[in-house]
């Protein structure tokens, strides 16, 4: 087949995120599929953005054609990304007829995490007697509403619902990375025949090989620990307010006098602040550390005895979660604490670690007592059915394999 995927933020191994588009493009290209990728030159999830886009600009990437529009460059959630959301959509519309011609998809997605980019898949997708296809990555508005506390009466808002109802009404096939959106997405007009849960997702063959060789000055420290006969607790992932990491900080403290140590790498907002915190109140059996690159997150989650997520209490997540990071850390084949509470559970449905309530550091304290309380060969077979839940729902090739069932 022939497709087309909008995702404003799509990104590639050279660009940085968001990772599943290509990933997905790729297991298809490799299926003997065409795929042109659709994406705005500029992007606050990416590490690296594409050079010299003044004007509409192609490349491939693996065998993926990426087409990059221009959008002006913003900082934060406010008017600025408003206004590259904007642009982008603005230009791919008066573009929408000669790549209906020129590249003549059967199937178009539409997949920016905001839901606006419908109308403009809806406008190519006509034009070209192609399938329509809505992918859920969050839901908008609900997101900005439950999340940034926004009146439904602001226009933004009601632009998005707007979106929303009519991706429900006009897709053909709706996709959905979150497990437990039908009653949502019913509600709003969607004939639940179309829907299809394709989550989030990793990359066999990254794991594959001989794992990059860890920072020196992380891989020192832990080592330093072990040696010690501390139990090595690992965060690796985003350093930002959802994350709720000064939960982890509370319970670091609660078990300053137990033979823990927390290693957390990555960045975010929140990560300066958090650096000052550990400072200031002398956690001492906790380090942060600067991100490393994604081919070094194997070697470090192979160092871990614990690996760490957690959320804060957010009503908005009883749609379901599909965090990136736990992937690897259950790819990993570690023991996993999980401090959440959402419709879906991912530790628990494959047996890999405990799960404990949000927002409560005792919570997350107890459970790090228990889980290095179990047997090491109990927590190697944790780990062992975490890696195997995962190559089973979770790896690239059965999810673009599913993705094709769903739109074909």
């Amino acid at each position: 087949m022939r497709l087309l995927l909008i995702n404003h933020y799509a990104g590639s191994p050279r660009h940085g995120m968001e990772y599943r588009p290509y990933y997905l493009a790729r297991e298809w290209v490799r299926a003997g599929h065409t795929v042109q990728i659709v994406a705005a030159a500029y992007s606050h999830v990416r590490a690296v953005q594409p050079e010299d886009v003044a004007a509409p600009r192609d490349e491939t990437i693996d065998g993926i054609a990426y087409r990059w529009l221009p959008a002006p460059r913003y900082v934060g959630n406010g008017v600025g990304r408003v206004r590259n959301i904007a642009a982008f959509l603005a230009r791919l519309w008066r573009e929408a007829p000669a790549l209906a011609r020129a590249f003549r998809p059967e199937v178009v997605i539409a997949s920016s995490t905001y839901p606006m980019d419908i109308w403009v898949a809806r406008r190519i997708a006509r034009r070209a007697g192609a399938k329509l296809v809505h992918e859920v990555h969050d839901l908008w508005p609900a997101s900005p509403i439950e999340l940034s506390g926004l009146s439904p009466r602001h226009p933004f808002i009601r632009l998005c619902q707007k979106a929303e109802d009519d991706a429900c009404r006009d897709a053909d096939v709706v996709v959905s990375m979150l497990p437990k959106v039908a009653d949502h997405l019913a509600a709003h007009g969607l004939d639940l025949k179309k829907l299809h849960i394709v989550p989030n997702g990793i990359v066999p063959e990254d794991w594959a090989a001989a794992p990059a060789p860890l920072d020196a000055t992380i891989a020192a420290h832990v080592a330093a620990q072990r040696a010690a006969g501390r139990t090595v607790v690992v965060y690796a992932g985003s350093h930002g307010t959802p994350n709720a990491l000064d939960v982890l900080l509370d319970a670091a403290r609660l078990v300053q006098d137990e033979p823990y140590a927390f290693v957390l790498v990555g960045d975010g907002h929140e990560k300066a602040r958090l650096l000052r915190r550990a400072a200031d109140e002398g956690i001492a059996n906790l380090r942060l550390f600067d991100p490393v690159p994604k081919a070094q997150i194997p070697s470090l989650l192979a160092l871990a005895d614990i690996a760490y997520i957690g959320w804060l209490r957010q009503p908005l997540y009883r749609f379901g979660i599909a965090p990136n990071k736990l992937m690897d850390y259950m790819m990993a084949g570690v023991p996993v604490l999980h401090s959440v509470e959402a419709g879906n559970d991912a530790v628990a449905e494959a047996g890999c670690g405990l799960t404990v309530a949000p927002e409560s550091a005792p919570a997350v304290a107890d459970g790090l007592r228990r889980l290095a309380a179990v047997p090491a060969a109990e927590r190697r077979a944790m780990g062992e059915r975490g890696r195997a839940f995962v190559l089973a729902h979770h790896a690239y090739p059965v999810l673009a394999r599913r993705f094709i069932e769903a739109v074909s």
